[in-house]
Order: structure tokens, then C-alpha cells, then sequence
């Protein structure tokens, strides 16, 4: 719960639980203006509280995707101007192995 920082420096793959209360995340210190920064969110039981984005992530279709209340969803997250504007998008959700 409460805001969480992600760091850009530290890294382009991110992994957390949620598991308390609200969640915001805030994402710091992506590469300059002119490089393409993209990184990926590996979240765990996402839909069981709720998560916040900055405003500044554009989803695909316009809306943030629905996450998994008990399982790992994977989004994506890309900019091409410095964090002004995040394009986002879910990669992979409620993903599990077949059965």
C-alpha cells in the first residue's frame, strides 16, 4: 500500500505484491527525451486492492486494464519523451502455465 517509487535506474524489470490497501505507483528517472525507455511490471494479486498509475500513462484503448485479484499480471510501460507521457500496456494478464 501507499506510494511506491519505481526507479528507473535501477532497472527495466520491476516485480511487487500487492496486498495492502491502496497502491500508487511513481515511476523516477527514465532515460533522456530522445531514447526509448521501456520496462515491465511483473505484479502479483494486482486486483485485490487498488492500484493508481501516474496520470501521464496513456493505456491502450484508453482504459487501464483489469487486474488479477490472486495471480501475476505483466504490463509494459514506454516513453519516448522522458516520462511526459507513458504508453501502457497490459502484456500478459492472469498469466499461468496450461494445464
Amino acid at each position: 500500500g501507499g506510494s511506491q517509487t519505481i526507479d528507473l535506474t535501477l532497472g527495466n524489470s520491476v516485480s511487487g505484491t500487492v496486498d495492502t490497501g491502496t497502491t500508487t505507483f511513481v515511476f523516477s528517472n527514465p532515460t533522456a527525451a530522445d531514447e526509448c525507455n521501456i520496462w515491465s511490471l511483473i505484479l502479483t494479486n494486482g486486483g485485490s486492492q487498488t492500484v493508481n498509475f501516474p496520470s501521464s500513462v496513456d493505456w491502450e484503448g484508453g482504459t487501464a486494464p483489469t487486474l488479477t485479484a490472486s495471480g501475476v499480471d505483466i504490463l509494459v510501460f514506454l516513453t519516448v519523451d522522458a516520462g511526459t507521457i507513458w504508453h501502457g500496456q497490459a502484456f500478459s494478464l492472469n498469466s499461468t502455465s496450461p494445464s
